[in-house]
């Protein structure tokens, strides 16, 4: 049962095997898990974030995706794994901004530089002022499905701030 359960979860994700073997600890629960809140909190959210940055000596990663968008799924996944949760909790206030269906948050993509056509999941990375220092610009985490936890970690270690 949970082989057939394993099965169809990699078929819906369309997973490349590699990636299927790196995923087998996502569960149907995490494929239907709402990532990105109502698109209207999101600057609401932004500026929460630069605030507790701000207090945190942090930086904010600001992750432009869909509910729908199975890539935008693997990235969560991978975030809240080890080392990656470390990484990110010590380091970073991650904000999931909801772009909808490429309809929503187009101003917060534009602001920060993010090119949602070339695909999503697409971040920024801003210092606790909310300067960017880092905006995705050619689609490298649009196929995260055939990415490693590693890219993630590699990631996070290039842009966590100084200490």
């Amino acid at each position: 049962m949970l082989a057939a359960m394993m099965g169809g979860l990699m078929a819906s994700l369309a997973l490349t095997p590699t990636a299927g073997a790196q995923m087998s600890g996502l569960y149907s629960a995490e494929v239907h898990k709402v990532i990105y809140p109502a698109p209207s909190a999101a600057p609401a959210e932004i500026e929460h974030a630069l605030m507790v940055a701000r207090r945190e000596h942090k930086r904010v990663i600001l992750d432009f995706g869909g509910n729908w968008c199975p890539d935008c799924k693997v990235l969560d996944y991978y975030f809240h794994q080890a080392p990656n949760a470390t990484l990110l909790a010590r380091n970073f206030v991650l904000v999931d901004v909801n772009i909808g269906r490429f309809d929503k948050n187009v101003n917060l993509a534009k602001k920060y530089g993010v090119p949602l056509h070339k695909g999503v999941p697409a971040l920024a990375v801003l210092n606790a002022h909310g300067r960017v220092i880092y905006s995705q610009k050619n689609g490298e985490f649009e196929n995260m499905r055939h990415m490693s936890p590693e890219s993630v970690t590699a990631f996070l270690t290039a842009w966590k701030p100084a200490r």
